[in-house]
């Protein structure tokens, strides 16, 4: 597969803004893999396509205030950071993208808030955009946390089209949320409210969980016209013994695995062994997948409407088929379906 055949026409104004009013109110796109067939419904529906002890698989990861604004000494140059990954949690050492980067070397200070009440030296050049920040804060790791988080925003990506607003901390941000450490969602699970979580209890369909902090890597631009030579972003995922039980043994008794969203798909294949189970895993995974490629655990996914040349509509249309999807693409379009991490929704099915 190229790059090229990734590519179809996306109106800026069908990226959605902001997300439906209630996290479960948004439109649906049903593909049927084994017939081509796609059917218009609502989130809401998703359940009447499941059973007892079918196993939906989410990702609990936990988004961070990755994106703040501090000011250079001296000049007071107003300097956006955004943070990746702590480096080391005694030296307060974080791996960090800044903007513009042509005004900050090695030695700079970059002071944070209104009192400047957090300060960060650069000590490290690593790529064109990205520097290593050493932040100087006499508290205790805890403490500096919150004061850090503090001065953060919702890393909602720039493609979105608007600034971060307040509520975008919890609209960013799946219920089930528990280990921090993504700076942006796994968001085929924004969909699911109170309610919906409530009636899956109900109905008696299991909730498994695996943690993959994803990384800006989601939404960088892919630039080899031969996907063979595109090396994705590492993250860190954990896979846990619970997770496995709840998953093989659906996969034992022939039932249904659902994986909602792209980051559970690569986790599951990452943690997938020879005899198609998926084991423990602790580590990190830059697994890449695109056409052709035969999954292993999950028959099921769910995932937003993703954008043109990204890894994420290339691992969808791994798993739809190439063809169905993009014409399923193309009906979204037509039916007017909004895109992009706060758009609608598309299941795709056996």
């Amino acid at each position: 597969m190229k790059l090229s055949q990734f590519k179809y026409k996306l109106p800026e104004e069908r990226i959605a803004k902001y997300p439906a009013p209630h996290r479960d109110e948004s439109r649906m796109l049903v593909l049927h893999r084994s017939t081509g067939d796609i059917e218009h419904l609502m989130f809401k529906d998703i359940l009447s396509f499941f059973n007892e002890n079918d196993v939906f698989v989410f990702n609990d990861t936990k988004v961070f205030p990755a994106r703040l604004y501090g000011n250079k000494e001296k000049t007071g140059a107003r300097i956006e950071v955004f943070l990746l990954r702590e480096l080391n949690e005694e030296l307060r050492l974080w791996d960090v993208l800044v903007d513009p980067a042509r005004k900050i070397r090695i030695g700079n200070k970059l002071y944070f808030g209104e009192d400047n009440s957090v300060v960060a030296e650069v000590i490290d050049n690593t790529t064109s955009r990205g520097r290593t920040l050493r932040f100087l804060y006499d508290g205790d790791h805890d403490e500096f946390k919150r004061a850090l988080f503090a001065l953060g925003e919702a890393p909602i990506p720039r493609f979105v089209g608007r600034e971060s607003e307040p509520e975008d901390l919890e609209r960013f941000q799946c219920l089930f949320a528990r280990h921090e450490g993504a700076v942006t969602a796994p968001t085929a699970g924004l969909h699911f409210s109170r309610e919906m979580l409530k009636r899956m209890e109900i109905k008696g369909i299991e909730a498994a969980f695996v943690t993959l902090h994803c990384g800006l890597g989601n939404f960088r631009n892919t630039d080899v016209e031969d996907l063979t030579k595109h090396k994705m972003d590492s993250e860190q995922m954990f896979v846990d013994a619970e997770c496995c039980r709840l998953v093989n043994k659906a996969k034992d008794e022939e039932r249904n695995v659902l994986a909602v969203g792209t980051t559970v798909q690569r986790a599951l294949e990452t943690a997938c062994s020879a005899d198609m189970r998926i084991k423990e895993f602790e580590g990190w995974t830059n697994k890449f997948i695109f056409p052709p490629y035969d999954f292993c655990v999950a028959n099921s996914m769910l995932s937003n409407f993703h954008l043109p040349y990204s890894t994420l509509l290339m691992l969808t249309t791994a798993f739809g088929g190439y063809e169905q999807t993009m014409h399923a693409y193309e009906e979204a379009l037509k039916e007017d379906y909004r895109f992009g991490p706060f758009g609608d929704v598309m299941l795709i099915i056996d």
